[in-house]
Parts: structure tokens; sequence; C-alpha cells
């Protein structure tokens, strides 16, 4: 069973609509920048994927997380033709950070806090009139977890229509944690390449409108045919090559195709030599060496947008199927072992006829999920 979507909308570090990030992917632009939301000198990293909408530089502020939701879930609804009265429609949002960033302020700095604006559904019940609002917090895969949960609603008659979102900002907590446990510091995130270093953190919100089948006329960027999900709680950061592959298989079979149907990959990629390494094994285990799909990794220019990251490269993935263009992975230049055999898209955009596409998102804990989505034509 399809599901068809039919709105979408997006901020990241490198453009404000789904089109202009996708836009900036293919010409190879990054969000990279030195690190603007808190002091440097406490930290080994010194740079990070940030939007740069700050009111005074150097001066964090709160709600951004929210603010950017609010953005992208506005612009979805307006390019679905939907009124933007959310009052029966549910809102499932993925996140790691929620407004974590806000309450960390208020500690720090003693910036004013408003704790109901620290559930999403406050803001949305404020600006869309949403009364059935529910937060996924499943680290990188949380908005995929959040997709899955669409599809099952619309299948079990819950709901016809469900928009599905993720939101995350920077936060100091975070940040500063992965500073610690990274054995080395990157300066850039560089998937799947020998010089990969470590992940770094980038911002962003993103949004979709899913439709158990279009109103007559309505435009529609892609079907969704299915969505996989496990948990395989095999290490708190290590991920599972066989639980990675069990969720493969388990979305192929929800969607009714094989590996041999897919023709583009959109790699969780996280830079991490762990996650690129584990991700190329079991794909290279997948697909034929040197004659399987295209795949790319939007991390490279995005910075890991964590709770929505699964979901923007879905986005990214239906505009790659409209426009038949793949955006590179930047700065691949020295594949890992592991991925020798994988049709990585390097040094720029490729050209390809795209009809099944792939979404990996892999958090920690072992919480993956993968979609499968199929060209609207």
């Amino acid at each position: 069973m399809s599901r068809d979507i039919v709105g979408m909308g997006a901020v990241a570090s490198i453009g404000s609509t789904p089109e202009e990030i996708f836009d900036s992917l293919c010409a190879g632009r990054t969000g990279l920048a030195g690190l603007r939301a808190f002091d440097t000198t406490k930290y080994r990293a010194k740079r990070a994927y940030e939007i740069d909408d700050r009111a005074r530089p150097g001066a964090d502020e709160p709600g951004r997380a929210t603010r950017w939701l609010k953005a992208a879930v506005g612009r979805a609804l307006a390019d679905a033709g939907h009124p933007g009265d959310l009052a029966d429609v549910p809102v499932l949002v993925g996140t790691t950070l929620q407004e974590q960033r806000s309450a960390e302020l208020w500690w720090k700095e003693g910036t004013p806090l408003d704790t109901a604006g620290l559930h999403f559904g406050t803001a949305l019940r404020e600006t869309f009139g949403a009364t059935r609002t529910y937060t996924f917090a499943n680290a990188c895969a949380a908005s995929l977890y959040a997709l899955a949960m669409a599809t099952d609603l619309i299948e079990a008659g819950e709901a016809d229509t469900v928009v599905v979102a993720g939101t995350d900002a920077l936060g100091e907590s975070a940040f500063g944690t992965l500073d610690r446990v990274q054995n080395d510091v990157p300066e850039a995130l560089r998937p799947f390449d020998r010089s990969h270093k470590g992940m770094l953190m980038g911002e962003g919100a993103v949004a979709v409108v899913v439709r158990r089948a279009a109103a007559p006329g309505q435009r529609v960027y892609a079907r969704l045919r299915a969505v996989g999900v496990n948990c395989d709680a095999h290490h708190p950061t290590a991920p599972d090559p066989a639980g990675i592959t069990r969720v493969l298989r388990d979305a192929y079979r929800r969607a009714g195709v094989g590996p041999e149907d897919i023709d583009l990959v959109m790699l969780h990629g996280s830079g991490t030599p762990k996650n690129d390494t584990t991700e190329a094994g079991v794909l290279s285990a997948l697909f034929e060496p040197g004659a399987g799909p295209l795949m790319t990794a939007v991390k490279s220019m995005t910075g890991h947008t964590l709770g929505g990251s699964g979901l923007l490269s879905l986005v990214m993935a239906v505009l790659a199927t409209r426009r038949g263009t793949v955006p590179p992975v930047l700065g691949l230049t020295d594949p890992v072992p592991e991925a020798a055999g994988l049709r990585l898209v390097r040094h720029q955009a490729a050209a390809a006829r795209i009809g099944i596409a792939q979404v990996d998102a892999f958090g920690f804990g072992g919480i993956n999920a993968v979609a499968i989505l199929e060209a609207a034509r």
C-alpha cells in the first residue's frame, strides 16, 4: 500500500526551502562554519553546520528548533494546498534534543523560559490548531520512526492525512558530550572517506504531508512504499551489521522490492569510522559490486541534523527522483575499503533516472529505520 507525499518543507544551514537545499547539495555548497552558538574555547571542535539566523552575533536565543518546525510545517501545508487547520490531522515530530537549548540558556544565562514551550505541541496548537501531536525521541532515526507511525495510522484507517516532521538545534550539552567521546577532532563531516574523524552537528527542520491518496488534481511528489524499523540494542554507540541487515530486508519486504530494484540510496553517512564502515559493509553484501544503485550522503554538506536527518534525506531523495540528479558526497576522495564496490557519487552531481529510492537512518542504541519511496511519474 503506497502513501502519497503531497507537500514538503525544510530549512537547513544551506537553504530555507527543499529546493534551495537540493540546489546547494548539487552545487557542492556546505553549511560548515565556525561555531556560533557558544564559547569555542571549552571544546576541541570549533565548527558546526548552523543556521545563521540569530538576531545578534555571538548571542544565542531560545526557541529556534520550534521556530524552524513551524516554518517547515507551514511551508509543507501550503505546498500541499492544505488550508493550514490541523485540528483533525495528526502531527508526528522526530527530534533528538527537542528544545534542550532553551533550557540550557535559562539555566546558564537566566533567559526567560516558558516550560510549555519545551513541548512542540504547544506551538503547533497555537499556530495550526493541532490537537493530535506526538514527539518521537528516537535518536538519529526519529523522523523516519515518525514516518513509519504515519503509515500505520493511514493503513489502520485512523487518518487520511498525516504531517510528519523533524527538528533540532545545537545544544551545548550534546555538543560537549560528542566533543569528549570522539577520539579525533573532525574539521568537517566526511562520510566514507578515509580521512573521516567523526560527526559534527548540524541544524534544521523538515516536514512532509502524507496522504492515503492525493486529491484529484493534487501534485504528488513521490509515493512512500514502506518504512522498516527495529531496535537491536546491540551497543550504546556502535552499529550492529546484523540489526541493519534485518531492517533493510524488512523494509524491502514491506515495500515489495528487492535490492536489485533500488536505484538510489540516501546513506546515513554520519562520518564516524564505525558507522561508515558498518553501513558500507552491509550494503556491499546486499548489492552487486560496481552495478548497484547510486549512493550519496547529504550530511557531508548539512552536518548531522539529528532527529530530522532521515526525513531530510528522504525529501532530498524525492527531489532527486523529480530532477533526475543525485548530489555528490562532498569531500569524498579516498573511500574506505568497505565501500570499494559501492557506486558513491563523488566530485559532482550525477544524472540518473530514479524509480525506487532507499533512505537509511541508524541511531545510537541500534535504533534503525529504512524508508523506501517510489517516483511519481
